[in-house]
């Protein structure tokens, strides 16, 4: 892998960076987050607002997470399963119960359980990423991010905690990563390799997507990303990694990382066997992001809380400002402004950006 202008103390958070065929201004990233606020799974006004918000000249947002099918979404003002069905999984186990589901009344619930998606249904799930992914560009993003984290589907057929399959989908981590490989694959042949990112979060355990070996299966995803890309002639967008501090793990054991350093060098590792743009994320503050740029542990970094409730945050951390504080029971509301366009700027930003769609 090349040497990152990072490793040579030549770029910060606020310089330039050229992604793929995207020029941007700088390198503070708007996360992908779930909010919540497109009425009856349509996005309204209010978004568009949301997102002009946040805009900067030549900045990049990642948006949040667009469903591929009627079946694809579990959240409030999204979709939940049509006429009740059970979600699709690598699984039929349910989530333990120290999870809960957010129902559309605010209150929380269990969540159902799910049922292993046939090995002859997996490649009309993969169309639907690849029909979303063009659907993404008709609608006037620049590209789309490939959501393989966090316990959404493409993460439980990753994680051995979940996946407890025993066809060619299951078990070992060529197979386990089969089912993401192709839908890169098919999403790629259908928009080309620099539109498309893919987020992954080996060490995070969220909705009990919890692995044996992290590092393991962050390196082996790495690898054959990095094997997809010199087969298509073309690098990748960007691999958007979440760094293991939200982890519920406690101590280090069987190769998850536990403390501050140990959970560093598991990023510093990943960003190392990457061949192309490495984008972090996960509890990440003005400090630690000037920091991960500096040191070249990574070429971009995004932020989600801080962005909620920061608009301008681009323009508070260049200036070094002092930022809003964000409302945490305001997250998941419908309410189109409270919590979600009413937090004040510091002064007005806006402008071009490099938009992506989250599927």
């Amino acid at each position: 892998m090349p040497e990152s202008p990072a490793a040579n103390g030549s770029a910060t958070l606020f310089s330039p960076f050229r992604m793929g065929n995207f020029d941007l201004s700088h390198r503070v990233v708007l996360a992908p987050m779930t909010r919540c606020r497109a009425l009856d799974g349509i996005p309204g006004a209010a978004l568009g607002e949301y997102y002009s918000q946040r805009s900067t000249d030549g900045g990049f947002l990642i948006s949040e997470g667009t469903s591929i099918s009627a079946t694809a979404a579990g959240a409030p003002n999204n979709v939940y399963q049509p006429g009740g069905m059970p979600p699709i999984s690598s699984t039929s186990k349910p989530i333990s119960k120290r999870w809960r589901i957010l129902l559309p009344d605010g209150s929380y619930g269990t969540y159902p359980s799910p049922r292993a998606l046939g090995t002859y249904e997996i490649e009309a799930v993969v169309e639907q990423y690849r029909q979303a992914a063009l659907n993404a560009i008709r609608a006037g993003f620049d590209g789309i991010e490939i959501h393989s984290a966090h316990g959404y589907l493409l993460d439980q057929f990753l994680k051995d905690g979940i996946n407890d399959r025993t066809d060619g989908f299951g078990g070992s981590l060529t197979n386990r990563s089969r089912f993401l490989l192709k839908v890169v694959q098919a999403v790629v042949s259908a928009i080309g390799s620099y539109r498309v990112g893919v987020r992954i979060s080996p060490a995070i355990d969220h909705l009990d997507a919890m692995d044996s070996n992290p590092l393991k299966l962050g390196l082996h995803v790495v690898d054959q990303l990095n094997e997809l890309q010199q087969q298509v002639g073309g690098k990748l967008s960007y691999l958007h990694v979440t760094q293991p501090r939200y982890t519920a793990y406690g101590q280090t054991e069987s190769g998850r990382p536990g403390s501050e350093d140990e959970e560093a060098e598991f990023m510093r590792t990943l960003r190392r066997a990457y061949e192309g743009t490495f984008i972090c994320s996960g509890g990440f503050t003005r400090k630690l992001g000037v920091e991960a740029i500096e040191n070249g542990d990574a070429d971009l970094v995004s932020y989600g809380r801080l962005f909620i409730a920061n608009p301008d945050l681009a323009l508070r951390f260049k200036l070094n400002a002092p930022l809003n504080k964000y409302v945490r029971k305001t997250f998941y509301t419908q309410d189109p402004v409270v919590g979600y366009t009413d937090y004040p700027f510091l002064e007005s930003a806006s402008g071009k950006n490099r938009a992506l769609s989250r599927l």
